[in-house]
C-alpha cells in the first residue's frame, strides 16, 4: 500500500533529477567552446566557435570608387582606365592595351585620362613628381610606391590600390599588412594639367619614350 503512495512521488523525482542532469550537460558542453582558442595559420588566435575568414586577395573585378570631387572628369576617366585593363597580364616592360609591368600600367592610365608624361620605371615617376600632403597620400589617383622603388601603383581609396602584378596581372589589392610594410612613399601626378578629351584621344595613341633604360625589378606578389 505505502508503494504505491510512493511510485508516483519516485517517477516525479527520477524526472526532475534528469532535467536537472540534462541542463548541467548543456552548460558544460557550451563553456568549453566560448572560451577555446586555436591559432589559425596567419597566427593569430580565435575562438573555436569562430568562422574562420579567409584573407583578402588580389581581385581583378572592377570595383565601387568613391571619386573626389576636385578635377571629376580626369578621375572618372582614370578610373574608367585602370578598370578597364583588369586582367590584363604581366609582361616585363609591357606597356598595354594587353600586358603590362607596373608602371607601363601607371604610364598608360594617365595617357588615357589625358595626362601625358614620359614612361620610365617607377623611380623615374619618384624623381619626376611631387610629394603630397599627408591628406592626400591615401586620395585617388596618388601613386603608391613600395619595395625600394621597385613597383609602383595608383590609389582607388584608403582600402586599396590598382597596379600590375607580376604574378596576377594587373589587378586592384587590399593595403593589408604585406603592402602597408613595403610602403616607401607617395608621389602626386598633378591632374589640373590634364589634357581636353579631344586632346586626349590623341595621348591613347601615344607610344612610349624610347629612352627607358631601365623597369621595375617588380619584386611583389
Amino acid at each position: 500500500m505505502n508503494f504505491r503512495r510512493l511510485f508516483p512521488c519516485f517517477l516525479v523525482a527520477c524526472f526532475a533529477f534528469s532535467l536537472t542532469a540534462s541542463v548541467a550537460a548543456q552548460s558544460s558542453e557550451a563553456d568549453p567552446r566560448q572560451t577555446n582558442t586555436t591559432v589559425d595559420a596567419s597566427g593569430s588566435k580565435r575562438l573555436e566557435t569562430e568562422v574562420a575568414v579567409p584573407a583578402v586577395v588580389e581581385d581583378a573585378r572592377p570595383r565601387s570608387v568613391r571619386i573626389p570631387g576636385a578635377v571629376p572628369g580626369v578621375n572618372k576617366l582614370l578610373l574608367t582606365a585602370m578598370q578597364s585593363h583588369l586582367g590584363a597580364s604581366y609582361h616585363y616592360t609591357g606597356t598595354g592595351p594587353n600586358s603590362f609591368d607596373c608602371s607601363g600600367f601607371v604610364w598608360r592610365s594617365f595617357q588615357e585620362a589625358g595626362l601625358n608624361f614620359n614612361r620610365g620605371p617607377a623611380r623615374s615617376y619618384w624623381a619626376t613628381f611631387a610629394a603630397p600632403l599627408k591628406e592626400e597620400q591615401f586620395k585617388f589617383g596618388t601613386l603608391v610606391f613600395f619595395s625600394g622603388l621597385t613597383h609602383i601603383g595608383i590609389v582607388a581609396d584608403e582600402k586599396g590600390f590598382y597596379h600590375s602584378s607580376r604574378h596576377h596581372g594587373v589587378v586592384y589589392s587590399p593595403f593589408n599588412d604585406y603592402w602597408l610594410s613595403r610602403i616607401d612613399g607617395f608621389r602626386r601626378v598633378p591632374l589640373e594639367s590634364a589634357k581636353t578629351p579631344a586632346t586626349s584621344a590623341k595621348a591613347k595613341a601615344a607610344k612610349p619614350a624610347t629612352t627607358v633604360l631601365a623597369v621595375e625589378e617588380d619584386n611583389e606578389p
